[in-house]
């Protein structure tokens, strides 16, 4: 997702697809941990993800105060 787009999205979205996206990254880690997984780029993906949507919370809690 584009920045443009997450800066449309509201907190409590962006909220829910952290949520989201935390419990997929604990999926494919635990599928990588059995069985290598096809594409384990996928994993270092979801987490600067991650990332950028939890820095767009951050960056909104901060503009608020």
């Amino acid at each position: 997702m584009k920045k443009i787009d997450l800066s449309k999205l509201s907190e409590q979205e962006l909220q829910q697809k952290v949520v989201e996206f935390k419990g997929q990254m604990e999926s494919l880690k635990l599928s990588h941990k059995m069985s290598p997984i096809e594409n384990p780029m996928r994993i270092a993906k979801l987490r600067k993800t991650i990332a950028r949507y939890c820095t767009e919370l951050t960056k909104r809690q901060h503009a608020a105060a």
